[in-house]
């Protein structure tokens, strides 16, 4: 079985590009050009010596004692929330600004939902010099400030969307729709694995750069590229796309994408989309989504407002639904629970979303002498009014 997305951009029966005429154009013009410039070697060399001397990689791979103790396996985290803008998504945002600017593009938008990807977007463009929006969701500017403030310091124009469940859902109908008005000059920065071919081949490939350094620093430090399992949180799922990048055909590593179970599974606010998603198309993708028996959307919910989605990405769906990955659901106040004794054990502080990689240790068992990465997305300053909130209330 392939794990891969073939020439039409299907990972079994998920992905594809299911998109209204006006935006056809947009798209096949990607399709048609965006393997060919990223593999050139103009493209390559950029990239690269962007990620390193821009963003900062290699990210360490941190064997975390005090963790690894309590656990009683040997946890080791990839750091990506020590890089430019503190988090996985500006991987990403310096490869589709190289795209745009290949492609002749002259204005950027995206959308966000915990800012992350919003403020990654805009740091890009302030480094290219192109004029930057991003649409988010107005629950999220309001849970998010810190960084809808570091978007406007940028440049950034911050559109909020009030429409919906005013979260990330809705942002991104906001820039697609944006990106129909605007068919000629626009591109569309998109922040996850999810939309219509090839976005998430593509977000897939900017993010694997995160196992492709794991398998290196693995060697050196353990003698095996292999750990015995792989953890990341899953949203759209871009994080967890780079963990599992390069150890997608290795059988012998389990790939475990962790979900927001919201309040509860069965409590009504939920985005555990694998459980409680079933297969339809949203923003251009055929995937797993929460919606009722007329095809309308579920709204899902999360303390984490860039888990707080109601598909996933079709690579994702694909995994889990053929057995490859192993899915897991935490809630809430079981994600707050892993920031805290993180924080305490080593100092670290994680983003919100990150967080329920870390509460997934709770529900897995393993070895003392087996070998597990969990890939520390983002940074928490950005949700600390809710970790000091929760902790106080």
């Amino acid at each position: 079985m392939s794990y891969t997305a073939n020439i039409d951009g299907y990972y079994g029966r998920f992905g594809g590009a299911y998109v209204p005429e006006l935006l056809h154009h947009n798209v096949e013009e990607l399709r048609l050009n965006y393997e060919r410039i990223i593999n050139s070697q103009t493209f390559q060399a950029e990239f690269r010596k962007l990620l390193q001397d821009y963003v900062g990689r290699p990210s360490p791979l941190y064997l975390a004692p005090r963790l690894s103790e309590h656990y009683a396996c040997n946890l080791y985290l990839k750091r990506e929330d020590l890089n430019h803008t503190g988090a996985h998504k500006i991987n990403n945002t310096v490869g589709q600004i190289l795209l745009a600017k290949s492609l002749g593009k002259k204005r950027i938008i995206a959308e966000t939902g915990a800012g992350q990807h919003g403020v990654a977007t805009a740091t890009v463009c302030a480094l290219m010099g192109l004029p930057c929006i991003v649409y988010m969701g107005a629950v999220d500017v309001s849970r998010q400030a810190p960084n809808v403030a570091r978007m406007k310091f940028l440049g950034a124009e911050v559109r909020p969307v009030h429409s919906g469940s005013k979260t990330l859902k809705d942002a991104t109908n906001e820039a697609i729709r944006d990106w129909i008005n605007n068919p000629e000059d626009t591109f569309y920065i998109i922040g996850s694995v999810v939309g219509p071919h090839p976005y998430p081949d593509m977000v897939a490939y900017f993010q694997s750069v995160i196992s492709e350094e794991m398998k290196t620093q693995l060697k050196e430090q353990t003698g095996s590229e292999n750990p015995d399992a792989i953890i990341a949180c899953v949203g759209g799922g871009s994080n967890a796309a780079g963990a599992f990048y390069h150890y997608l055909e290795k059988k012998e590593v389990k790939l475990i994408a962790v979900e927001a179970a919201g309040k509860g599974i069965d409590s009504g606010e939920s985005a555990a989309t694998s459980q409680l998603g079933t297969e339809g198309i949203i923003h251009g993708s055929r995937t797993l989504l929460m919606q009722d028996k007329y095809g309308q959307i579920i709204e899902p919910w999360s303390i984490s407002a860039g888990l707080d989605y109601p598909g996933i990405g079709p690579l994702h769906a694909h995994l889990i639904d053929s057995g490859r990955a192993k899915a897991v659901s935490v809630t809430d106040q079981e994600a707050l629970d892993a920031a805290a004794l993180l924080a305490r054990l080593e100092g670290i502080i994680p983003a919100l979303e990150t967080a329920h990689a870390f509460a997934a240790l709770e529900k897995l068992s393993f070895g003392n002498k087996q070998h597990v990465v969990i890939n520390l997305s983002g940074r928490g300053d950005k949700d600390l009014s809710t970790l000091i909130g929760k902790e106080h209330e």
